[in-house]
């Protein structure tokens, strides 16, 4: 019998029951108010020498299911026994799984003592020193090992010796911590001096930001920023710090537009790669990524992206000779349980759980429940207060007013605390939700009870510092959205989600849906986690059933939509002559378009790019046919098309041909500064004629009034409190009613989707495109060398000082409402460290939250950092 056989024979009729023993168990251990089960197995029935050596024969294979045996059965040793000599060869059994950090939990939490080495015989003492000598790298710049599981022993030498490498693994593999500690090392060790770390939200980019932070805590040399500024850039560039910088693809181009041809970085990691494949911003990753090695085409790049098919696929655009290497990975770290919860006939308060383990179920208890569910949003608050109950407790909503409700219902099951009784660190969150966003903010109460909500439009601090009260425990149920798809590595103990939606409501895909499950287990925090699937048989909640593993297959957004063949060529066809919104599939089709027709303007041709040996030779000639006739139509040069991707040339035109119509003054088309009387009725006539002539970005030009309205106070630099306070105020003045939570909700979305999304990109482009006008009719002295609109807009600032607070490294919420108390509006870095540092001592007296004191005195004033527990300011 070979090795392969045995293990499938040991999965099967080998140790097949008692491994279902162990697993029920095992999960039984997890969940809270699980009726009794009288026929259960118990732990000491169990023949553990057996089953340990299973274990240790499972652990050779290469196959996630037998892997995720071996690590059932050491996990359940570690777990579920008194027997130290059983517990020691579990932990072995994790050893031989390269899975160093579960057998560091076991030590921490006394369930192995220490020096396990010391007794284990000889040769099991030779073989656990391999093990650890083979899983094990050198991190240059500190002259230390560092023990690692195989794929990230893999990641870290492939990503080391080739020039583009792409790495994929399981959501909570250890992807984000070994790719930190690598870029760390990189910089460390003088293999670059600037890099680049691409993530696809805002709620991404603070947490890496974060994670960098704490990684150099005390080390000096390299400098960590998320603005797209020219300044520590050339800093770096010249000699200075070494300089990571964490971006989206947006703010990537925007640094690139504002530096031009010396936009030239080292390296660049590429998180959650495979959404190059996500719609038009997918289209911007990809040119973003392309316009970095066309400007350095030695730069050092590396993919990163959770469990997909084929992640070799980013690797075919590298330059010809690169060194490349992918590294694919399916091993879990973590026991993930995935559970399907189904309430009993006639007993709404009763709900049989059972456990799909590879392709078996069994049942594994009967859930009590406090209260029968009425309704959809009762079952997923009922279940995760019961089941969840030890906290760690995230519960999946679809949308933000869904999570509001969810939280709410939960909080109400909590027990009750006299206020004197609210740990110090919530009431300060409270405060902050209260002062940073409304007094009447639905978060501020149920944070006070331990429970929280948790959606990708707040603003960064707030929800940083939810996200830290989670992971420490105070915050004991979490309510998300679909942010915890986008990249966030928010972990937990239990999942609950029930007909996941993702988008417009579409069902999550099965790769969505275990990107999301990968968030059940810490690993080395927990040993393992569980997916608690509430209604598995409804079809409307689970249209195709609850999802079986999946892995993501890559496919460029571009090379989606080129696959479109002749609907594709109609659409550019007809752009020339139609505005955006007259066309079919003009958001898919627009994006694309604009990415195709850029290339043909730079290159004279698409035959020679990349994408172009992915696709028929036939249907690339008919495209180049049709972009060669657009582009003999247009002035927009090819330098201008590019600085916005996502942005077609032929709107370009259109919108240059309206500035040359204006009979105006020429200088009435620029957008006028926020402090003129005028700024407000500009930007409405901007936006229109964005919809006119560019992209309906704006539309309905109805809704222009109240979008201009957002931009122009995000600009003024308003705080979010203040922002929503002047839309409360003007929906009482035209006596339009409204529900506040849901005005605070949508406030939010505004600012998010058109200050900070919508409007730097297309004010962007607009105000380019009239550069250019100024220039060709001779008014040169009109245009603005200063700060680009597009990134005053992304950080909502207009004034040096407010600029500065934020290159001092405070986040936006700090900065306003510390601009709020000064008095000078060009104060430099230098000057506006100083005007905080001369009231180092009068912070307190300020009258700001708690946490936001605590984020200045951390930034900017280290050497006074007050007691984390202190009570928030009134």
């Amino acid at each position: 019998m070979s090795l392969a056989e045995l293990q499938g024979f040991l999965l099967s009729d080998g140790v097949g029951t008692e491994i279902e023993a162990v697993t029920k168990l095992t999960v039984r251990a997890e969940i809270s108010n699980l009726a009794d089960d009288p026929d259960a197995v118990k732990p000491e029935e169990i023949d553990w020498a057996r089953l340990i050596l299973a274990g240790s024969i499972l652990a050779r294979s290469e196959k996630r299911r037998e892997q995720d045996a071996a690590l059932r059965i050491a996990v359940a040793a570690i777990t579920l026994v008194n027997d130290k000599a059983i517990r020691d060869a579990g932990a072995v059994l994790l050893g031989k799984l390269s899975n160093f950090r579960a057998v560091n939990l076991a030590e921490n939490r006394g369930l192995v003592t220490d020096n396990l080495d010391g007794r284990l015989g000889i040769s099991l003492r030779l073989e656990s020193y391999r093990r650890e000598m083979e899983r094990s790298v050198l991190v240059e710049a500190t002259g230390q090992w560092m023990e690692v599981n195989e794929f990230q022993q893999r990641f870290w030498t492939s990503a080391s010796r080739a020039a583009w490498s792409s790495a994929s693994a399981p959501t909570a593999s250890g992807k984000t911590f070994l790719v930190l500690q690598w870029l760390v090392d990189q910089l460390g060790a003088g293999q670059a001096r600037i890099a680049v770390y691409l993530a696809p939200t805002r709620a991404l980019v603070s947490e890496i930001e974060t994670n960098l932070e704490q990684l150099l805590k005390g080390r000096k040399g390299t400098e960590v920023s998320s603005l797209p500024l020219r300044t520590k850039f050339d800093a770096a560039r010249s000699g200075g710090s070494r300089l990571i910088l964490v971006l989206t693809q947006e703010r990537m181009h925007l640094l690139a537009n504002v530096l031009g041809g010396d936009f030239s970085v080292d390296l660049m990691i590429v998180d959650e790669a495979h959404k190059i494949g996500d719609g038009g911003r997918g289209v911007i990753l990809q040119d973003a990524v392309e316009r970095a090695v066309r400007l350095n085409p030695q730069m050092k790049l590396v993919f990163i992206s959770p469990a997909t098919q084929n992640p070799g696929e980013l690797l075919a655009d590298a330059p010809a000779g690169t060194a490349t290497a992918a590294v694919d990975s399916d091993a879990p770290t973590v026991l993930q349980n995935l559970i399907l919860a189904t309430p009993v006939k006639g007993k709404p308060k009763l709900w049989t759980l059972v456990t799909r383990q590879g392709g078996a179920e069994f049942e594994v208890g009967i859930l009590q429940l406090a209260n029968s569910p009425a309704t959809v949003v009762k079952r997923l608050a009922f279940v995760a207060a019961s089941a969840g109950e030890r906290g760690g407790t995230l519960v999946y909503a679809n949308g933000a007013a869904e999570s509001e409700d969810i939280a709410d219902l939960i909080s109400q099951l909590q027990p009750d605390h006299e206020p004197s009784a609210i740990d110090p660190e919530l009431a300060a969150l409270a405060d902050l939700a209260r002062k940073g966003v409304h007094p009447n903010f639905r978060l501020a109460p149920l944070v006070e009870r331990g429970v929280a909500f948790h959606f990708g439009n707040m603003p960064s601090l707030l929800r940083l510092e939810i996200e830290r009260l989670f992971k420490s425990g105070k915050i004991r149920f979490l309510v998300c959205t679909s942010t915890l798809v986008e990249g966030v590595n928010l972990s937990c103990r239990t999942i609950v989600v029930r007909g996941p939606r993702k988008g417009q409501g579409n069902p999550m895909e099965p790769h969505d849906f275990w990107n999301l499950a990968g968030r059940a287990g810490r690993w080395g925090d927990e040993f393992q986690g569980n997916i608690i699937c509430l209604d598995p048989l409804n079809h409307e909640a689970w249209p195709h059933g609850v999802p079986v593993r999946s892995r993501y297959p890559i496919k460029r957004e571009s090379d989606a939509v080129l696959d479109a063949g002749e609907s594709l060529l109609e659409y550019l066809a007809a752009r020339e002559h139609n505005k955006p919104s007259d066309l079919e599939n003009n958001e898919e089709f627009e994006q694309v378009g604009a990415y195709l027709l850029t290339t043909f303007m730079r290159l004279s041709s698409i035959s020679s790019a990349e994408f172009a040996k992915r696709h028929s030779p036939k249907f690339i000639a008919q495209l180049e046919q049709v972009l060669g006739g657009i582009a003999s139509n247009i002035e927009i040069d090819a330098d201008l098309a590019t600085r916005h991707p996502g942005v077609s040339p032929i709107g370009m035109q259109r919108l240059l041909e309206t500035f040359r119509a204006y009979g105006g003054e020429p200088d009435n088309l620029l957008p006028a500064e926020v402090a003129s009387d005028d700024s407000y009725d500009r930007y409405v006539t901007i936006m229109k004629r964005i919809n006119a002539s560019l992209f309906p970005a704006f539309e309905p030009d109805s809704r222009a009034r109240l979008f201009a309205l957002i931009v122009f106070q995000w600009l003024k630099g308003k705080s979010l409190a203040e922002i929503i306070r002047r839309n409360i105020a003007w929906h009482e003045e035209v006596n339009r009613p409204y529900k506040l939570p849901a005005l605070i909700r949508d406030t939010m979305a505004l600012v998010e989707q058109i200050a900070r999304f919508r409007a730097p990109k297309y004010f962007s482009a607009y105000v380019d495109v009239l550069h250019l006008h100024f220039a060709q009719i001779g008014r040169d002295d009109l245009i603005d060398h200063g700060l680009d609109i597009g990134t005053q807009l992304e950080f909502g600032v207009s004034s040096r000082t407010l600029i500065s607070l934020m290159e001092l490294g405070l986040s936006r919420m700090t900065a306003v409402a510390l601009y709020e108390k000064m008095a000078q509006e060009n104060l430099d870095q230098a000057q506006a460290l100083k005007w905080v540092t001369d009231r180092a001592t009068q912070l307190d007296s300020l009258d700001l939250p708690i946490i936001i004191v605590r984020e200045l005195r951390e930034r900017l004033l280290a050497d006074d950092t007050p007691d984390a527990t202190e009570a928030p300011t009134t």
